[in-house]
């Protein structure tokens, strides 16, 4: 690469660490890439540290040492999120998202890149720091979070399927109780899909009592996987017993009246003051 201005090197630079995050990226990189001595490299490093730190876009590490360099962790803070959730919440109590049964109309959410966006890095925010392989979710609309989640994260996706594929070679499946309407279901997922001993992070759109994800949780046990976390977008208050016990929620819905047309929900347990670890 020509060599460029300073202004132009902290530009290129610091799209260069947004578009690799949790990767640890040599000072030499950066000093072939732009023809450029090491200190003004590091010059340059400690104004983009200073600008992520100031305005809540992550965090900047400089690790020392031959095998040092730089490694850019994407953190917005909870009051930043907090504000974004909120938001949503307004949206998402919008009447004519009722849809039939008392059900809540949330796809158009789950369709936008930038509260794909948001959300993901919340998710990544809120399990930041926790030794994890792999992000795991199931079928079909927590695949959108799961990515956007794993993009903040720089780790692989794994899904699991409702039904087995023969694109997918040999799977394990397993038979669940759905926590919602207590009917035996099955999910699968392909032995090539997922390490043994694998850490994994799951993240779902919905949790009502918690039987997909108890499922999941099943279907892991068989990999000899250990979960390291579970991140929902949004969960049911109203259930009598949840089957999981630690997780992690963005948003909760308290309820949905058809005759009322009223909706309740409000930011998740992520935001209580209370809340520590998941």
């Amino acid at each position: 690469m020509k060599k460029l201005k300073r202004s132009a090197r902290l530009v290129e630079m610091t799209q260069y660490l947004l578009f690799r995050p949790h990767s640890l990226i040599p000072l030499t990189t950066f000093a072939e890439r732009y023809n450029s001595a090491k200190s003004s490299i590091s010059e340059d490093l400690a104004i983009i540290k200073e600008v992520f730190e100031e305005e809540g876009l992550g965090e900047l590490q400089t690790l020392a040492g031959a095998a040092g360099g730089v490694k850019f962790s994407p953190k917005v803070p909870k009051e930043t999120s907090l504000k974004f959730i909120g938001q949503l919440c307004l949206q998402l109590q919008q009447p004519e998202r009722i849809l039939p049964g008392g059900y809540l109309y949330m796809s158009d959410i789950m369709g936008q890149p930038q509260y794909l966006n948001e959300i993901g890095k919340t998710f990544a925010s809120a399990f930041a720091g926790r030794d994890i392989d792999v992000i795991m979710t199931v079928e079909t609309k927590g695949i959108p979070l799961a990515y956007a989640t794993a993009t903040y994260m720089n780790l692989p996706v794994v899904v699991v399927r409702r039904d087995g594929r023969v694109t997918e070679g040999s799977a394990v499946s397993i038979n669940y109780v759905s926590g919602s309407n207590k009917r035996i279901q099955t999910m699968s997922l392909a032995r090539r899909a997922l390490k043994e001993e694998s850490k994994v992070l799951i993240i779902d759109d919905f949790m009502h009592v918690g039987g997909t994800i108890h499922g999941m949780m099943d279907l892991l046990a068989e990999f000899k996987a250990t979960v390291q976390g579970v991140g929902v977008f949004m969960e049911s208050v109203e259930v009598e017993e949840r089957l999981v016990d630690h997780y992690i929620s963005l948003a909760r819905l308290y309820g949905v009246d058809s005759k009322t047309k009223q909706i309740t929900v409000e930011p998740g347990n992520y935001f209580d003051s209370k809340k520590g670890d998941a």
